[in-house]
């Protein structure tokens, strides 16, 4: 399966939610922002992340997700320090 790039921002007050959808998130992708994510994932892992989140946001907060177009994977841009994240290789053991 394909593995798309989605932006993921969320803004939970609580310190204990806001803390297991930052870990959650770190096994999905790359913090680029406090509280933003780029996530490289197939869509059935996305599905289910997506479910793991709204776990986390029934009780307030919310959480955003935009899905990138290839077309705006390639001209996504960076102002300042650091680089747009590259997807990392899958290697098979």
């Amino acid at each position: 399966m394909e593995r798309k790039v989605y932006v993921v921002s969320y803004d939970v007050s609580d310190n204990k939610r806001r803390l297991k959808i930052m870990h959650l998130l770190e096994g999905y992708g790359e913090r680029v922002q406090y509280s933003v994510f780029e996530v490289w994932t197939t869509s059935d892992q996305m599905e289910a992340l997506r479910e793991l989140l709204v776990e986390q946001v029934e009780e307030g907060g919310s959480v955003r997700v935009y899905p990138l177009c290839g077309k705006c994977e390639q001209v996504r841009e960076v102002l300042g320090k650091g680089a747009p994240t590259e997807v990392e290789a899958v290697q098979i053991v």
